[in-house]
C-alpha cells in the first residue's frame, strides 16, 4: 500500500483541480468541489491544514482515483 503524504486541504483542491474539479462553494471549514465533465461528481475536502489519513482515503475512492494516480497529481 502506498503511503500518503501530510496534505492540507488546499493542496488536495490544488490536484483535483487537474483533474477538471472545480469549486462550488464552501459551507464551514469544507470545500465542496464539482466536477465540470460527466459524471458530475461532487466531493467535499475540508479546508484543514492537514487531513487525516483516513480522510484523503476517502477522497481519492470518492473521485474514482487510485493512491498512485492521485500521487502523480500532487506531484
Amino acid at each position: 500500500m502506498t503511503k500518503l503524504p501530510a496534505l492540507s486541504g488546499r493542496e488536495v483542491v490544488q490536484a483535483l483541480r487537474r483533474l477538471g474539479y472545480e469549486p462550488d462553494h464552501q459551507t464551514g471549514s469544507h470545500i465542496i468541489l464539482r466536477q465540470a465533465a460527466s459524471p458530475h461528481r461532487r466531493l467535499t475536502v475540508p479546508d484543514h491544514k492537514e487531513i487525516a489519513k483516513g480522510t484523503l482515503r476517502a477522497v481519492i475512492r470518492q473521485a474514482g482515483l487510485t493512491v498512485d494516480e492521485f500521487l502523480d497529481l500532487v506531484g
